[in-house]
């Protein structure tokens, strides 16, 4: 992170557990004044910054209005296309990763192979991408089968994020997916996922018109 005063790179804050950056504190006090948010200052902002950002975060951090946030944003996107380095978003939040063409080689770098998934992974993380929020109890009801240990496995793999409690019974959680799962299978947005084929579509339909009025 860089230091307000001295603007020079210091390590991130860690979490409690201090195995990875810690997310802002409520109330955090950014530097006063406005710093000009071009293309380059933000690419490198979201480069150390080793986690997501809000839009609302980079806005009080440069000083500016959300309008510029998302202008300058539009336009790195632009301006990455194509390259090793891509920008994602998921929500308000926004991250650097790489570019799916690199993967092999990337993994080469760090020592692993590509995640491999199993049948019935795939159809777990399926269901969660294209119905999310969603409860394991919705996804057994779809898939038919249990599916608490295939969900724990892509919680494991950060394929799959929480995403809070539903209401009702039991507030059991709800799933969606995360920043790894648009890298893993290079997407920026939710918005590029390909379109569910006839059969699929109606089973999530079913899905959708027995769960109206009920958490499940």
């Amino acid at each position: 992170m860089i230091d307000s005063e001295t603007g020079s790179l210091v390590a991130e804050p860690t979490d409690e557990r201090g195995v990875g950056p810690a997310a802002p504190a409520a109330g955090a006090v950014y530097p006063a004044g406005a710093v000009e948010l071009t293309e380059i200052a933000l690419e490198a902002l979201l480069f150390v910054a080793e986690r997501p950002l809000a839009r609302r975060e980079i806005a009080m951090l440069a000083g500016v209005d959300r309008a510029t946030v998302d202008a300058r944003l539009g336009d790195l996107e632009v301006s990455l296309a194509g390259r090793g380095i891509r920008l994602v978003s998921s929500g308000d939040r926004v991250e650097l990763v790489t570019a799916p063409d690199a993967g092999a080689l990337v993994a080469r770098h760090v020592g692993a192979d590509g995640i491999r998934l199993s049948p019935a992974a795939l159809e777990t993380l399926a269901i969660v991408a294209y119905r999310q929020p969603v409860t394991r109890a919705l996804v057994d009801q779809i898939r038919g089968v249990d599916s608490d240990y295939t969900i724990r496995s892509l919680l494991h793999r950060r394929l799959i994020v929480e995403l809070g409690r539903a209401p009702g019974p039991g507030r059991p959680y709800r799933y969606g997916t995360g920043f790894d799962f648009l890298e893993r299978f290079g997407l920026t947005s939710l918005d590029e996922l390909p379109a569910l084929d006839a059969a699929t579509a109606g089973r999530l339909a079913d899905a959708d018109m027995s769960d109206a009025g009920e958490d499940v």
